[in-house]
């Protein structure tokens, strides 16, 4: 419902987005599968909603898996859980991508 609300604001908007993208996920430089993000938003940000209390690490660790299985590298989860829209910014940096052996 969120989801598919939030898509009609970006269309409105003229952005182009990807619902239900799928992210192709490398181990060994081969392909072991995908996950599949909420939003793709002007292959720009990857956007994660969620209906929850609070974020929680499991929110932050799931949108971190997206961001180094792409080449995105930023995007917000959403809580649409609580009484105010919930925003956390989330970006891996060209260091954090080094670091962790990602290709940038």
């Amino acid at each position: 419902m969120y989801e598919n609300a939030l898509c009609i604001e970006l269309k409105d908007a003229n952005l182009s987005f990807r619902q239900q993208a799928p992210i192709p996920i490398s181990y060994r430089q081969t392909v072991v599968g995908d996950y599949v993000a909420d939003i793709v938003v002007e292959d720009w940000v990857i956007v994660e909603l969620k209906v929850v209390r609070e974020f929680d690490k499991i929110h932050e660790a799931q949108l971190l898996i997206y961001l180094r299985g792409s080449e995105i590298g930023r995007g917000p989860p959403l809580n649409f859980g609580k009484t105010r829209l919930g925003i956390k910014r989330m970006v891996l940096t060209q260091e954090c991508r080094r670091l962790q052996g990602v290709d940038a």
